[in-house]
């Protein structure tokens, strides 16, 4: 992980309350409201301004929301996240700025992968998940698409997890690993 100090107040209070009710919303609606969205990415965009000045403020949140974007936007064109989520870590990176972005995607991809393997090994469902994962990687690849194989091939999903839940988490831990 890179090593980043925490931002000034009301930063991290703002990303742990915007993280957590974009949780919240996943785990009640299975969505995350563009609303939320919106008002995250403007609001982090003014308080980046007043804190560092607008050339710095905006290249900060320029450079995060352009980072969280670019780290999920290829597991949403591949059919393994929601739209949402992918503007959710946008949102998370236009507050803290690119290199805490990366650091909560690490996390949350650990999250979101054990959280996942649980759910496939308590139903029953390992083995098509395996499968899943090696049809969407034959999909991606540059190779794959000229064999033919494609993201088509994935069988039936095993079940879907709120993601929203492991990017709050991956962003409260990098948070509190900030602190130290």
């Amino acid at each position: 992980m890179l090593s980043v100090s925490l931002p000034p107040q009301p930063v991290p209070l703002c990303v742990i309350a915007l993280a957590i009710l974009a949780a919240s919303t996943d785990i009640v609606s299975r969505r995350i409201p563009n609303l939320l969205i919106v008002v995250g990415v403007v609001s982090a965009l003014a308080v980046q301004i007043a804190l560092r000045g607008a050339v710095p403020g905006c290249t900060l949140w320029l450079g995060g929301a352009a980072t969280g974007f670019a780290l999920l936007l290829p597991f949403y064109l591949l059919r393994g996240m929601a739209a949402g989520d992918v503007k959710l870590l946008m949102m998370l990176g236009a507050w803290l700025g690119a290199a805490a972005t990366v650091d909560i995607a690490v996390n949350t991809f650990i999250i979101g992968g054990v959280w996942s393997l649980g759910v496939a090994l308590v139903r029953g469902r390992l083995v098509r998940l395996m499968g899943n994962v090696a049809a969407l990687l034959a999909g991606a690849s540059r190779a794959a698409r000229v064999a033919g194989v494609s993201p088509g091939t994935v069988q039936e999903s095993v079940g879907s997890i709120p993601y929203g839940v492991a990017i709050a988490g991956g962003t409260v831990a990098v948070l509190f690993t900030m602190v130290s």
